[in-house]
C-alpha cells in the first residue's frame, strides 16, 4: 500500500506554507505500509516556540483554504512540539531541540521519503 494522492499533496501544501513561515528541514514520510491509522508523517522544525505557533497556524490556514480541517491538534501549550492530524497526514512541527532529540526521521528511515516539490517561499 502506498500514500494516497490527497494525503501527498496535504503534506505538500503544509510542507509550503511552513517553508513560507521559516521552517526548517522539511521532511515527509511515507508511512502507509507500517501504520493503519494515517498515509503520510511531514516533520518540520522551527528555532523557538512562538515559530512553532505561527508555523502551525500557517499550515492550519493554508489547509483550511483547501477545505482540509486538522482533527486534532496536540501540544500547542507550550509549543515544543505541536502535532496536527488531517487523518491522511500527520504534520509535527517541532522545536529543533525537540527534533534532535527524539529524531523521528531515525524512526520512520525505513519509510519511504516523499518528493515535495518546490518549497521555496513565494515573495509577496
Amino acid at each position: 500500500m502506498t500514500a494516497t494522492e490527497n494525503a501527498v499533496e496535504i503534506a505538500r501544501t503544509a510542507a509550503r506554507a511552513a517553508v513560507a513561515k521559516l521552517a526548517k528541514d522539511p521532511v515527509a514520510f511515507d508511512v502507509s505500509d507500517r501504520l493503519a491509522i494515517t498515509d503520510v508523517f511531514l516533520i518540520v522544525a522551527a528555532t523557538n516556540e512562538r515559530q512553532v505557533g505561527a508555523v502551525v497556524d500557517a499550515v492550519e490556514e493554508a489547509l483550511l483554504k483547501q477545505g482540509v480541517k486538522a482533527v486534532r491538534r496536540e501540544g500547542d501549550r507550550e509549543n515544543r512540539w505541536v502535532l496536527l492530524d488531517f487523518l491522511d497526514t500527520v504534520v509535527h512541527v517541532q522545536h529543533s531541540e525537540e527534533r534532535a532529540l527524539y529524531a523521528l526521521e531515525r524512526l520512520w528511515k525505513d519509510c519511504p521519503r516523499l518528493d515535495l516539490g518546490d518549497l521555496e517561499p513565494t515573495q509577496a
